[in-house]
């Protein structure tokens, strides 16, 4: 069937001629080796045309969301449409859990690890690094098994793919014991702390994000998640750098969202995501840019945003600031080194926003930054190649796998062949 479909944001629009929801992995290898073109599409929740194709666009949500548990293993095998907000009960309930979370719940697996999408914590690498194994449906139809202990190189290119190799229809992830999060809000750090102390500040917690709106000289709110050993309130302290407890919520809860709670501990998947969307299918009313810098020039690249704050005003709602652990995923942007992501929540004013980012990337590229794969950036496609050292490696892999091009579209063309 024809889709008429934008992404969440509303924003980009989707051009695919056909739009498909296989039941089945043999209805989804149909439907792949008869296709000219594809790609598959998750949340949505993606800010540019990364997840398109003039082709056969296919949703893997109505494949079986019930999780595989091997406990001598530890790991748990899905169907990789499967949403955290479908897994991760499943997960706790048998014991298990995931080290981290992105800030929200309802995006897909595939979604986020194909992007290489994350959350926030000095040890904690993004969500695709707790992937062990892949099942992915080749051109022809075929389904090919690629894992971490028995593919080495293949594996590591194929985690992170940004959907141009094959269509993954199931994840195998590695678990640890469910585990239990309190979280506390923290107001008005000082930015001259923020840059004297930074590596403290995001060493407080377990997970710990930074919301600047870079219009004060302080950060608005600092929220720390802590990992506690028993289902009882712990006592944190009345002050964090000269940042003040916060009783509650620092903001109402938005029409469209819930904040997830605060000052009481609870399951890891409770505690994790900053919110939980009313209505997910909603279109949001935002746009969103993300750089990835390395850990040592954090301060430095956080002082440059700094000095663009009368250019955001008019078209920024709030920032947030995350570290994210090094991996060796080709294609993930922490490839080789810890990072943070400097987030950005712009208004939904598409042309401010677009004559800023030059702006910003010009101001950012002393500290080659990786844009998130999935989100708003205006960096030329030689800069984001040059960035990957795998990837030569990776250009190769797509012509191994995918020799005809069923799976690439305009964005791997541009960002990833170079030949759009």
């Amino acid at each position: 069937m024809p889709i008429h479909q934008k992404n969440w944001a509303g924003n980009t629009p989707f051009n695919a001629a056909q739009f498909h929801q296989p039941t089945t992995i043999t209805d989804l290898q149909e439907i792949v080796q008869k296709a000219d073109k594809v790609h598959v599409i998750g949340s949505r929740h993606c800010f540019n045309d990364i997840a398109d194709t003039t082709g056969d666009l296919i949703s893997l949500n109505n494949l079986n969301n019930q999780a595989t548990i091997d406990h001598t293993q530890h790991t748990a095998t899905v169907n990789a449409g499967i949403t955290y907000r479908e897994l991760c009960p499943q997960l706790h309930a048998a014991g298990y859990a995931l080290p981290n979370m992105a800030s929200l719940d309802h995006i897909t697996v595939i979604g986020a690890c194909m992007s290489a999408t994350h959350g926030s914590g000095d040890t904690l690498g993004n969500l695709a690094t707790v992937v062990s194994g892949l099942e992915i449906v080749t051109a022809n139809g075929d389904v090919i098994t690629l894992t971490r202990d028995k593919d080495d190189d293949p594996f590591l290119g194929a985690v992170v793919a940004l959907g141009a190799l094959g269509v993954v229809s199931k994840i195998t992830l590695d678990l640890v014991p469910a585990f239990t999060i309190q979280q506390h809000v923290y107001q008005k750090l000082p930015m001259t702390h923020l840059y004297e102390s930074f590596d403290a500040i995001m060493g407080a917690g377990y997970s710990v994000s930074l919301f600047p709106t870079w219009q004060k000289d302080h950060v608005e709110s600092l929220w720390v998640k802590q990992q506690v050993t028993e289902d009882v309130s712990v006592a944190v302290p009345t002050t964090l750098f000269d940042a003040s407890l916060v009783d509650g919520h620092l903001w109402d809860n938005p029409p469209d969202r819930q904040w997830t709670p605060m000052g009481t501990p609870g399951p890891w998947f409770e505690r994790l995501p900053h919110f939980s969307f009313n209505n997910a299918e909603q279109e949001g009313n935002e746009l969103q840019s993300e750089y990835f810098v390395a850990r040592h020039h954090a301060v430095d690249a956080l002082k440059a945003v700094a000095n663009l704050r009368e250019h955001m005003a008019p078209i920024l709602s709030t920032s947030e600031i995350r570290s994210v652990a090094a991996d060796k995923l080709w294609l993930s942007t922490a490839y080789g080194q810890d990072v943070i992501g400097i987030h950005f929540n712009w208004l939904k004013d598409w042309t401010g926003v677009k004559q800023f980012l030059p702006i910003l990337e010009a101001e950012l590229s002393p500290f080659n930054p990786r844009p998130h794969w999935g989100k708003l950036f205006a960096i030329n496609p030689e800069q984001i190649q040059a960035a990957y050292p795998r990837m030569a490696d990776f250009q190769s892999l797509t012509r191994e796998f995918d020799p005809n091009g069923k799976f690439r579209n305009a964005y791997v063309d541009r960002y990833i062949l170079g030949t759009a």
